[in-house]
């Protein structure tokens, strides 16, 4: 299973909206081909649905599933149908 941090997109300790689209503008999505995904969020920074959003969207178009949480807690929120 990859994973992708959202600590990662944190711009002076919080997601903004412009560093954090220009990020996910330069993600090859790629390496997610075909592949479980885990989207873990940040414990001690409020993410905005729309981060998620963003994510997912890009994440739905070439993984397989896509999981939110962590990985023993993990709940589904894509599968994509064979």
């Amino acid at each position: 299973m990859k994973t992708i941090l959202l600590e990662d997109f944190l711009d002076g300790g919080i997601i903004k909206e412009k560093s954090f689209r220009e990020k996910i503008n330069l993600m090859n999505f790629e390496i997610f081909s075909n592949e479980k995904v885990i989207i873990k969020g940040c414990a001690g920074v409020p993410v905005p649905t729309w981060a998620y959003l963003i994510i997912v969207a890009n994440l739905a178009q070439v993984a397989d599933k896509i999981y939110f949480g962590e990985p023993r807690h993990a709940v589904k929120i894509f599968n994509r149908v064979k």
